[in-house]
């Protein structure tokens, strides 16, 4: 039987943002990866929200987003 990994889109946000992001889980062991970087990169017109993805194991998923809380409090 072949192992499969889920992925999951854990953070939407500009291209800074998101790279801060994947930086901010690697540092802590969580593997992630930018999804449509040149999108995000583009007129925030095609997405308001900064349309930058971060993307990680699913199994990652509650860690991953205990940090991201952290790293968006801590931006207000």
């Amino acid at each position: 039987m072949k192992d499969t990994v889920s992925l999951i889109e854990v953070y939407d946000g500009t291209l800074f943002q998101s790279q801060m992001v994947v930086n901010l889980l690697e540092n802590e062991n969580i593997p992630a990866f930018l999804k449509d970087e040149l999108i995000g990169s583009r007129n925030a017109v095609w997405a308001p929200s900064g349309g930058v993805r971060v993307i990680i194991s699913k199994e990652n998923a509650e860690a991953a987003k205990a940090i991201i809380k952290a790293y968006e409090q801590s931006q207000h």
